[in-house]
């Protein structure tokens, strides 16, 4: 276990979500944006919550660890681990030892949150409802950061489990596609949420060019626009473009990744709450991008490219339609994050 009061520094990456035509499923991380945090363990106040969260930027989030995407990701990893604690005390006090799944692995120090909490300031970078993951950050990096300090007694999949309780947090719904590739990094598949399974995917070099607009799309609200019920042609359309896409970036077939960048049954809806969406599509296209289309709920639009100087082309078209509405805009050109959240002790 990490000494009480020795803090930590945590980068937290941007995320893309959904990837155009895998809603819920794919996503990458970013290697810009990305939110700083820093983290410690701290007595535990009685009476108090076990989670402190200081925030160190102008967004006014809640404090409350309840209401707040990394509060609600610590508090039920320690919930978690306060269980499997006792589950570890009874099995040793009997003379058996429990070896498998991460939930037993606190077989050495085990930390008793009846009298030590964490203490997080984030420091948020990634603007919220920006539509790049920003919840997701804050969540993913208080979970890794925790993990750390107790000397690692979780997978990752399990901080994914626990992360995406702050993303509930924030839309109503628990999902994985900007958690996953926060915390493993790359590209990833999450296959099914209950059980979970997440699937590492090869790429190419991708570059990825990011427009945000000033405005905010609330995820929640996004979520609520959508569809429930599908045409089938329409749902062929896009389980071919799911597949295409997947198989195209395991080959590093640029030009199939190009071909499944497409979106039937969430854009069409999505896209209206978006200025010039429609226009910049043509226009990135245009420039060279190999497809790309709203990141997670918005209002951020990315564009991947299979060159530097044609992501760079992307950028200037996307200012070029902002400035053009006058609209104030960021722009963002990076390359996919392989690594995740970094800890730095």
């Amino acid at each position: 276990m990490t000494p009480i009061n020795q803090w930590i520094k945590i980068k937290a990456p941007a995320t893309v979500a959904n990837m155009v035509c895998g809603f819920d499923i794919l996503g990458f991380a970013v290697c810009n944006p990305y939110d700083e945090m820093e983290m410690r363990l701290v007595p535990f106040v009685p009476g108090q919550s076990p989670v402190t969260i200081i925030n160190i930027d102008d967004y006014n989030l809640p404090a409350d660890p309840e209401k707040n995407v990394a509060g609600a990701a610590l508090l039920a990893m320690i919930e978690e681990y306060t269980a499997n604690s006792i589950i570890e005390k009874s099995l040793a006090s009997e003379g058996e030892t429990v070896l498998d799944s991460a939930a037993n692995a606190q077989q050495n120090t085990l930390v008793d949150f009846s009298t030590i909490g964490f203490e997080v300031k984030i420091n948020k970078l990634i603007k919220p409802g920006s539509g790049v993951g920003s919840s997701a950050a804050s969540s993913a990096g208080a979970v890794v950061g925790a993990n750390y300090l107790l000397d690692n007694p979780f997978s990752k999949d399990d901080l994914v489990r626990f992360a995406m309780n702050g993303e509930k947090v924030a839309s109503g719904v628990k999902h994985a596609d900007n958690i996953a590739p926060c915390i493993h990094g790359g590209v990833t598949l999450v296959r099914s949420i209950f059980p979970l399974e997440i699937i590492a995917l090869p790429s190419p070099t991708l570059f990825v060019t990011i427009v945000h607009p000033q405005i905010e799309v609330r995820t929640a609200d996004a979520r609520s626009i959508l569809k429930q019920n599908v045409q089938l042609k329409d749902a062929i359309k896009q389980w071919g473009n799911i597949a295409g896409l997947v198989a195209g970036l395991m080959k590093g077939d640029y030009d199939l990744i190009g071909r499944s960048l497409e979106d039937v049954i969430i854009e069409p809806v999505r896209s209206i709450l978006i200025p010039g969406f429609d226009d910049l599509k043509k226009a990135c296209k245009a420039a060279g991008a190999l497809g790309g289309g709203i990141s997670g709920s918005g209002p951020s639009i990315f564009f991947l490219s299979k060159e530097k100087e044609t992501a760079l082309a992307v950028e200037q078209e996307m200012i070029k339609l902002y400035q053009g509405l006058g609209l104030a805009h960021h722009t963002y050109v990076t390359t996919i994050n392989q690594t995740g959240v970094q800890i730095e002790a």
